[in-house]
C-alpha cells in the first residue's frame, strides 16, 4: 500500500509500505517512517497491470488517521483508521 502524507519533520512523503492486516475500518502497516498519532494520511493500493485502459492502475485514495505506532525490530508498526468505512 502506498502512504502519502507529512512526516514528523514536516516533510511530504510517498512511501510503499507492507500491509499486515486490513479491514473495512482500518489497516496495520509496517513502514520505516515516524508518523505522529492523529496525523492524516492518504492510502492507495496499487493494482497489477491491466490489458484494458478501462481499469484503474490503483485504488482511489483512502483517507485515514494514524491511531497507534510502535517499533518492531527495524520497522514501525502503524495502525490507521479509515475516515470512511470501505465498502
Amino acid at each position: 500500500m502506498f502512504v502519502k502524507g507529512v512526516d514528523s519533520t514536516g516533510a511530504d512523503f510517498l512511501d510503499l509500505t507492507k500491509t499486515l492486516d486490513i479491514s473495512a475500518m482500518g489497516a496495520s502497516l509496517a513502514c520505516n517512517r515516524l508518523l505522529p498519532v492523529g496525523q492524516f494520511v492518504h492510502l492507495t493500493i496499487p493494482a497489477p497491470p491491466s490489458p484494458s485502459d478501462l481499469l484503474p492502475a490503483e485504488t482511489p485514495p483512502i483517507h485515514a488517521r494514524v491511531r497507534c505506532q510502535r517499533m518492531a525490530g527495524n520497522f514501525r508498526l502503524v495502525g490507521v483508521e479509515f475516515l470512511k468505512k470501505l465498502d
